[in-house]
């Protein structure tokens, strides 16, 4: 079940939702807009091998924007601090950008229960596109789990609860996951 836009103002007020800041003005009908964050993380690597670290560029969005370049994958955060113990949180980009051909969230939409952080975003454009730091970019939504009960006490939790502990945008950890591999 997806929460509506009243929905997730009752939810924030309650405390069952965390969207720090709040502005009601930023509500959809069954989602919220959240706001691209100061930083960018660009990668570099003209190939990508998965059995290596990606080489980055960090940089902080000047007030005159950002040119984000095709054949790049950029990585920025929301603006907001977001999360719930009680509904999971999917983040996924604006339509009107998406015409105007940016990429957002492209694989990694759903976000963890019980997790409360600014979230790294994907982004990758068509063209040559500026952004803004503060600037309105992606929608998140709030969906009901069911099962809970199987999650008590299990990995997911455990892992959900370790993600708090990032800030700014994270590159890929990927190659460490090649690593355990047998």
């Amino acid at each position: 079940m997806i929460l509506t836009g009243p929905e997730i103002a009752r939810a924030v007020g309650e405390g069952r939702i965390d969207l720090e800041p709040f502005e009601p003005d930023r509500l959809n009908p069954n989602s919220y807009n959240y706001r691209l964050g100061p930083e960018l993380v660009e990668i570099h690597n003209d190939v990508i091998d998965l059995r290596g670290e990606q080489h980055t560029v960090r940089t902080r969005i000047p007030p005159e924007g950002f040119l984000l370049q095709p054949r790049r994958i950029y990585l920025g955060t929301t603006l907001e601090v977001i999360g719930s113990d009680t509904y999971v949180p999917s983040l996924i980009g604006r339509s009107s950008l998406g015409r105007l051909g940016l990429f957002l969230q492209i694989t990694a939409d759903l976000g963890h229960l019980g997790t409360r952080h600014s979230w790294t975003l994907e982004l990758k454009v068509v063209q040559p596109l500026i952004v803004y730091a503060g600037m309105r970019i992606g929608q998140v939504s709030f969906w009901k789990p069911e099962g809970l009960e199987l999650l008590e006490g299990a990995r997911y939790l455990h892992q959900a609860h370790s993600y708090a502990r990032f800030s700014g945008p994270q590159t890929s950890m990927f190659h460490k996951l090649l690593d355990e591999q047998p």
